[in-house]
This record gives structure tokens, C-alpha cells and sequence, in this order.
């Protein structure tokens, strides 16, 4: 009778371990699904790919995200049906110095047009081009690389040309809620006369 008992405790310590084997290894798993997702990820997807349940992927991931919540450079959120990484938001400033484009990058011709473009958008490169008196194509093709600026429509009529406008980029590049906090344009009208006596 003891001999049978202790093979049952030792057969249901061995279930246990493997339980347990299998979740780390599921977060194994799930950790490297979420690192290479550019979306976010179901857990019914992580179960799929696993080879397990969707309540133990979903017991792994939750486990792995608490794992993750304090003293990591990033985390793991719940959005949109499914879970993502995300930089901690307290090393935003680190990220931003090694992805954000710095204002120096940006050449006088590529400012100028960039406040065209903000001022007068939706805005054609033929109308951008009219305001300049200079060939845009470079400055505007730089702008979309920098993801500064935005196809955002095309104009009716003849061509169709492409409109442009500027991107949620540009209001994180320079620090804006909305277009609404850029400054008017008459208040830089007055600002220009100033700037050019002071050179």
C-alpha cells in the first residue's frame, strides 16, 4: 500500500513537473513570438504555434507580462485582441535619441518645405514647388523617408496629382498635441523682419 502511494506522489510530482516545464517553455516560446510580431499577437495564435492550450499559453503570457512589469526595458501590453511589446515608457528618452531624427538632419530647404507642407496641407509638389520656385522632388522625398510628411490624398481633376500633408511624426519630431499649436502664421510674418536684421 506505501509502495503505491509513493508512485502515485511520484508519478503526480513528475505531472507537475512537466506542467511547469511546459509553461516555461510556452513563455519561451511566446517571448520570441512577441519580439519578432510587428502586430499584436492573440494568445490563441502563441497556443497554435506552441502545440498547447489556449488557457496555458494565456496563463504563460500573463505570467511573462508580470515577469516583465517592473525593472525592464520593456514590457508586455494587452491591446487590440491580442498582447505586444512596448519600450518601458520611462526609457523613452533613451529610444528617442537613437531613432528620432534630430533637427540638425534637417536642411534649411527641408524645413522650408516642411512648413509648407504644414501650413497649406493637403499640398501638391507642383504648389510647393510654385511657393519655393525651386525643384522639390528631393526635399519632398526626404521628408516621406523621415516619415515627416504623409501621402494624404490626390487632387481632382487632370493628373490627380498627390496631396501631402504632415504625419503623426512630425507632431512628435516637434513636440505638438495637434496642428492647432503650431504658431500662426502672421505671428512668424513678424518674426521674419526681426531675424533678418539681427544676420
Amino acid at each position: 500500500m506505501e509502495e503505491v502511494k509513493a508512485e502515485l506522489m511520484a508519478e503526480a510530482a513528475e505531472a507537475v513537473e512537466a506542467v511547469e516545464m511546459d509553461k516555461a517553455e510556452i513563455k519561451q516560446i511566446a517571448e520570441a513570438l512577441f519580439f519578432v510580431a510587428c502586430d499584436p499577437l492573440p494568445a490563441a495564435k502563441v497556443a497554435e504555434i506552441a502545440g498547447c492550450s489556449a488557457a496555458a499559453a494565456e496563463a504563460a503570457i500573463r505570467e511573462l507580462a508580470d515577469e516583465l512589469a517592473d525593472g525592464h526595458g520593456v514590457v508586455l501590453r494587452e491591446l487590440g485582441g491580442g498582447w505586444q511589446f512596448f519600450t518601458a515608457a520611462a526609457l523613452s528618452p533613451y529610444i528617442e535619441q537613437l531613432y528620432r531624427p534630430k533637427a540638425q538632419q534637417l536642411s534649411k530647404a527641408a524645413l522650408e518645405t516642411l512648413a509648407i507642407i504644414a501650413y497649406k496641407q493637403p499640398i501638391s509638389r507642383a504648389e510647393i514647388a510654385d511657393i519655393r520656385q525651386v525643384e522639390v522632388d528631393g526635399v519632398v522625398n526626404g521628408l516621406l523617408e523621415k516619415r515627416l510628411i504623409e501621402e494624404v490624398g490626390r487632387r481632382s481633376g487632370t493628373g490627380r496629382a498627390i496631396l501631402y500633408g504632415t504625419s503623426n511624426s512630425f507632431l512628435e519630431f516637434f513636440g505638438l498635441r495637434s496642428l492647432a499649436d503650431l504658431p500662426p502664421l502672421k505671428e512668424l510674418a513678424e518674426q521674419a523682419p526681426d531675424e533678418a536684421d539681427a544676420e
